[in-house]
């Protein structure tokens, strides 16, 4: 192993964008991060401006190697994670944007996925695909870019577009438009990949009026995709190695190498995953199954996943809509003030609801509330939110691998919260096992680059029991059952409402 080598790990995510130095044993030595901006307007509609994320990559990279005068001699190589369904369209050769890139909360296809000639195709699309039909994922965002952007519309024309996800527009601006690529993680997002091929789907191309000619190459997932140095962050250039979706990053870096292993990740929204191996697995519909990783050239790994679109968003809710908190940190301490004779349920569905139910329509809502029901009790269904959709989609994934024995690994800033990961557990009925360190998008990219440049092995991705957090469960089974059969109540509920 190289002595005294770095890692730089990149992670763009929903909120920002965060450098991570680590050492080959995979442990965090600095990091850096800085927020972008989340354009919204008044239809509710999503955005991020490429360009701002582009140049918060670089400042971010110059950042955390700025801490110490040896670390920009001392990276020997860069992986890449990303923020998925996010999608892109540029011009080729000078990454000019045609529009600003759609975020995946955003519900602006809804209408698209609706309509009779692309819902009729909702089981061939779930069987080749491996995910449900939804505006969620980028196809949709990609269809409505083609009937509403005339800078998308002009660029195609000319055989001048370039489409992807937010690691291939990163990918060519920090190694050059021959960079232009993307990997089985990102690319199973999109709904246009087949899962079994791993290869651009002709007719769902078609179907969504995506030319195939602007979509990137799908390479391996550790390939050497280029050389960068970060725009002069760096002493010299080094090998950007790896890119990976964020949440099959996260799942990478807890070291959930086999089968049946479990990770949840608590941002913006929440990512919940089980790698199920190199088999494509059957999975109940609310579950979608999505590429792992390919490595080496090797079988690809194939996971379970569910997506939740507010997770901890609904913190940011609390503090900057409701008014209710001034800072994240106040929501433990209110929670567990909370009145335990208070019943009521929050379900946040600001943009629909993801998975299990998929039900774009569905408005969020607070009901059974009392007397009983005021601040404290408003944050801690908050809290409890994120718990119940987290246990929901987690007992599919269980039921669906026959997977008798689970722990949940946790990762994401919410993790530091004690009420939701005791929540967590009770609610799942498993232990929870929160690692010291919460950034493990960035340290799956990292440590995968590591490994592929040779400089390390998956010994640093190994979690050290002493160090980790643990959480088990302290209900019984007749209260947890309870107080699920609420939650769906509840749910159903804001389903009626938007229907």
């Amino acid at each position: 192993m190289a002595d005294g080598a770095l890692l730089l790990g990149i992670d763009q995510s929903t909120q920002g964008t965060k450098a991570l130095l680590f050492d080959t044993k995979g442990r965090l030595v600095a990091k850096a991060s800085v927020a972008h901006r989340q354009i919204v307007d008044q239809r509710g509609y999503v955005e991020h401006d490429l360009k701002e994320i582009r140049e918060n990559t670089v400042k971010v990279a110059r950042e955390v190697v700025s801490k110490d005068p040896s670390y920009p001699g001392r990276v020997v190589c860069a992986g890449l994670s990303v923020q998925r369904e996010t999608v892109a369209a540029w011009r080729r050769g000078d990454l000019e944007p045609a529009y600003n890139a759609i975020v995946w909360q955003c519900g602006r296809a809804h209408e698209i996925v609706k309509r009779p000639e692309v819902a009729g195709r909702d089981s061939a699309i779930r069987a080749l695909t491996g995910l449900e039909l939804s505006e969620y994922f980028s196809a949709p965002k990609l269809c409505w870019m083609a009937e509403n952007v005339p800078a998308y519309q002009e660029l195609a024309s000319r055989h001048e577009l370039r489409i992807g996800n937010m690691d291939a527009y990163l990918l060519s601006w920090l190694c050059g438009d021959e960079a232009f690529a993307t990997e089985p993680s990102d690319a199973s997002r999109t709904e246009l990949m087949d899962l079994k091929t791993q290869d651009w789907d002709e007719e769902l191309c078609e179907l969504f009026k995506v030319p195939e000619d602007a979509l990137p190459p799908i390479r391996d997932t550790d390939s050497l995709f280029g050389m960068t140095d970060f725009k002069g962050a760096l002493s010299s250039k080094v090998p950007l190695h790896a890119c990976i979706g964020d949440s099959q990053g996260a799942l990478f870096g807890h070291g959930c190498l086999k089968g049946g292993e479990m990770k949840a990740t608590y941002g913006t929204g929440s990512s919940v995953m089980m790698n199920s191996g190199v088999a494509i697995p059957d999975a109940p519909h609310g579950i979608v199954i999505s590429a792992g990783w390919r490595r080496g050239g090797q079988k690809p790994v194939y996971v379970l996943e569910g997506n939740i679109n507010y997770s901890a968003a609904i913190v940011t809710y609390l503090k900057d809509q409701m008014g209710l908190i001034s800072s994240p940190s106040e929501t433990e301490a209110l929670a567990k003030m909370a009145d335990p004779g208070d019943h009521c349920y929050f379900v946040p569905a600001f943009s629909g609801l993801g998975a299990p139910w998929f039900e774009g329509s569905a408005r969020g809502m607070i009901t059974g509330m009392s007397r009983l029901t005021g601040k404290a009790e408003i944050v801690r269904a908050a809290l409890d939110s994120i718990a119940y959709q987290v246990t929901d989609i987690a007992r599919l994934e269980i039921a669906s691998s026959k997977t008798e024995s689970v722990k949940l690994h946790a990762d994401g800033g919410a993790t530091g919260n004690a009420y939701l990961m005791q929540k967590q557990s009770d609610l799942l009925g498993a232990d929870v096992v929160v690692p010291p360190d919460a950034e493990l998008s960035g340290k799956g990219a990292a440590v995968m680059a590591g490994i592929a440049a040779g400089v390390c092995s998956d010994e640093a991705l190994k979690e050290d029991p002493a160090q980790c957090r643990s959480y088990s469960p302290s209900i019984t089974d007749e209260k947890r059952a309870e107080l699920m059969c609420g939650w769906h109540k509840a749910v159903k509920s804001a389903i009626e409402l938007g229907t």
